[in-house]
């Protein structure tokens, strides 16, 4: 995958917001526990109270709390505090908040930072709970010995009814400090989070004391906090569609982009790569492959980029609730990249096998659309049947063993995530029953767990996948990083303006790549211009692999062909081809129209000019004869039309370009011979200046050439005219008496 990087260049910029967005996404997630714990600790637990620290009360209650604290801090709690009266100039919008003000005055907290908040809340909350203790001392006097012990105070000694404030406010500052600190050993085991907790409900009941409406503070708590996770809901939700918009919109122009440059880089092989590759794998390569990473380049986005976050930032927040618990997360990790490592080596040397198995595949698929006749000639269906089944059960069979391993994986997920629920459930609530945990923090606890192991999931979810899209990644640049062997020079040169057409072969030899031996051996002649050059020879004797180097679809490993006196491989391929009228062998026609084909060669084309390149390849005829005339629809591959209509159209596409050179590669061999004359003749007429050169095996269509070339075994073992080589060549003698009598032949 790494070497595809450099093709994503043009996308930074989508994939840099999708991160962004990603980032907003998982800190809006990673909230809503949080936000979920202060709905149970503060909304439902603490009655909507959030403090220890009340914003109001009473003065009574205030002499109370003091004398429970020390000097320094009665000093600061009385300086963040206002009392107010009847006399007070606010008395009015105080007495509309807190009615009992009519009776008593109280104290407001005046506007305080959050550090002073900070500062405040234990201290006032342990006094609560210390005036909390002693009201219920005063209320059962059986619990006095708790309080007694370490106190030096005997309260069980006190007459019934005596006010154990009033008493403990005019006991001596060493005693009362000795009280102070007996009764603050209480809250040591206590967190500041628990007594806070613990002396919201004392806060609640002075709120009740002063008139204030405690129920409507509860829901007006929880209400508020509700619409925040909403907001945080949806905005989580708008980041994902977003992400998912251009995640897709940065994997599909990446595909996009890369059958782009998958189809340029083949366009631009040369025989010898395309023999490398096959036409199969190359299908395979531009679809399936390309396809498998468009595929994890959404899942990268999407997940390989958020899952980082969700985890640490779930650590995070999950030890800041309990720092006693992290065993647990680690422990579930361990457990879960054991499983993903175990998963991972199963399926990975299976990804690497499963491409080649649908390279196969396809090869036997397009073997079988292509060669269809000839399978039903031999009634060997059966045996391709057979054939395509064992190709497709080979990926059948593999594809069934990555999904079982996959399968596995879900249940296991789900095993260890229950797991993990019931361990922090179990351990959280001794830590709730101990007063060392909230309820609320267990099940945030809880919820950033599952987020964690869920971050894991998906990261273990992608190390599965991406070694299928590594392998697909792998074959797509060993395409693009394919230089072809056929390359234009840097310097190159250019045909002179007066472009006249002789080619002259110096020296030729030829070996394909891979080969033990040349197929073509010092092969020396020259074609000149308003000449017709015919080469002929026994099958294999390396005719169409001669003409083949001359548009340069192979290069020569020996020697040097000149055309006008310049080496072909000093020119570019454009400028070569351009000057070059190529049939091949087999006659290629594209889906389209018969006017369309014929615009292959020049879009320009007049009709007039469509209309005489049909006339001089004898194909006017048929074409008149369809109602649609040159608008009649040609099949994919000219499937539609006989194999002599399809070369003689291919010819006519070579006509409409008009070059200076003609390359005709055996393409008269399905035409009769009146056709193959006329066509000759017609050639011959309005081709006169320029070269034309023909490969064949029909004694009859080279009698007439100006000179021909006698191939054996990759040399030329006769060259001149029919006559000539009748006389001297014996090669050609032979070929030229088994296709026609003496008499034709004289």
């Amino acid at each position: 995958m790494l070497r595809l990087i450099k093709y994503l260049k043009p996308y930074v910029p989508l994939i840099a917001l999708a991160i962004v967005l990603l980032f907003t996404q998982a800190m809006a997630d990673l909230s809503l526990p949080d936000y979920m714990s202060k709905i149970v600790n503060d909304g439902i637990q603490q009655s909507g109270v959030t403090s220890a620290v009340p914003s109001a009360l009473r003065q009574s209650q205030m002499n109370r709390l003091t004398i429970f604290m020390s000097p320094g801090d009665k000093t600061r709690v009385l300086g963040d505090y206002a009392l107010v009266d009847k006399s007070s100039p606010d008395y009015g919008k105080y007495l509309a908040d807190y009615p009992d003000l009519a009776n008593e005055p109280i104290y407001v907290l005046k506007g305080v930072d959050k550090a002073e908040m900070d500062r405040l809340n234990p201290v006032i909350g342990k006094a609560f709970l210390a005036v909390a203790g002693v009201q219920q001392v005063m209320a059962d006097p059986t619990k006095a010995a708790a309080m007694a012990q370490g106190s030096g105070l005997d309260l069980s000694k006190l007459p019934a009814g005596t006010d154990l404030f009033a008493l403990m406010a005019r006991l001596p500052a060493a005693q009362l400090t000795q009280i102070t600190g007996a009764i603050n050993k209480q809250f040591a085991a206590m967190g500041d989070s628990m007594i806070i907790q613990s002396a919201a409900g004392l806060v609640k009941t002075e709120y009740s004391a002063l008139g204030m409406d405690t129920g409507k503070l509860q829901s007006n708590y929880i209400i508020h906090t509700g619409i925040l996770m909403l907001a945080l809901s949806l905005l989580s939700a708008a980041c994902t569609l977003a992400v998912a918009f251009l995640s897709a919109r940065t994997a599909a122009g990446l595909a996009r982009d890369l059958r782009r440059y998958v189809f340029r880089k083949v366009e631009s092989f040369s025989n010898a790569e395309l023999d490398k590759f096959s036409t199969a794998s190359l299908i395979t390569r531009s679809t399936n492959d390309i396809t498998q990473i468009q595929m994890v380049v959404i899942m990268v986005v999407r997940m390989v980029f958020y899952a980082p976050i969700m985890g640490v930032g779930g650590v995070i927040r999950a030890v800041g609730k309990s720092s006693s618990m992290w065993w647990i997360i680690a422990l579930a990790v361990v457990v879960l990249l054991g499983l993903v490592s175990i998963v991972f080596s199963l399926t990975l040397p299976k990804f690497r096998i499963i491409q080649t198995l649908i390279d196969r595949l396809n090869l036997v698929m397009r073997e079988n659309l292509s060669g269809m006749m000839v399978i039903r000639a031999f009634n060997r269906q059966d045996f391709e049947l057979e054939r395509f089944d064992r190709a497709n059960k080979d990926v059948t069979g593999t594809m069934l063993y990555v999904n079982r391993v996959m399968v596995f994986m879900m249940p296991a997920m789900m095993l260890i995530m229950n797991g993990l629920s019931l361990v922090i459930i179990w351990v959280g609530a001794h830590q709730v029953a101990q007063s060392s945990m909230q309820v609320g923090d267990m099940m945030a606890f809880l919820q950033y767990a599952m987020q964690i192991v869920m971050a894991f999931l998906m990261l273990s979810f992608m190390f599965i996948i991406l070694p299928r899209a590594s392998v697909s990644a792998g074959r797509i640049v060993d395409v693009l990083e394919t230089e072809p062997a056929i390359q234009d020079p840097k310097d190159a040169r250019r045909f002179a303006e007066q472009f006249k057409g002789t080619i002259e072969f110096h020296n030729v030899a030829f070996r394909y790549p891979g080969a033990e031996e040349n197929a073509l051996h010092d092969i020396d002649f020259t074609a000149w211009p308003g000449q017709t050059t015919a080469f002929i020879g026994a099958t294999g004797s390396g005719k169409s692999t001669l003409v083949n180097l001359i548009p340069r679809f192979y290069d020569v490993t020996g020697g040097s062909i000149c055309v006008d006196g310049v080496d072909i491989r000093s020119v570019t391929q454009h400028d070569l081809r351009d000057k070059i009228g190529y049939v091949a062998q087999k006659g290629m026609l594209f889906s389209g129209t018969i006017e369309s084909n014929l615009r292959y060669a020049d879009d320009r084309a007049s009709d007039d000019v469509l209309a005489e390149a049909a006339d001089i390849a004898q194909a006017a005829e048929f074409i008149s004869a369809k109602p649609e005339g040159m608008t009649a629809e040609i099949a994919q591959g000219g499937a539609n039309v006989s194999g002599g209509q399809k070369q003689r159209l291919s010819i006519a596409r070579a006509l409409v370009k008009k070059p200076p050179i003609y390359i005709f590669d055996d393409s008269f061999s399905a035409l009769d011979f009146r056709t193959d004359a006329a066509l000759r003749k017609a050639l011959k007429e309005h081709t006169g200046s320029s070269a034309l050169l023909i490969v064949t095996q029909r004694v009859s269509t080279v009698k007439n050439a100006d000179q021909i070339i006698v191939l054996d075994e990759g040399k030329i073992v006769g060259k001149g005219t029919h006559r000539e080589l009748m006389e001297n060549c014996p090669t050609y003698g032979e070929i030229a008496l088994s296709q026609l009598s003496k008499e034709e032949l004289a």
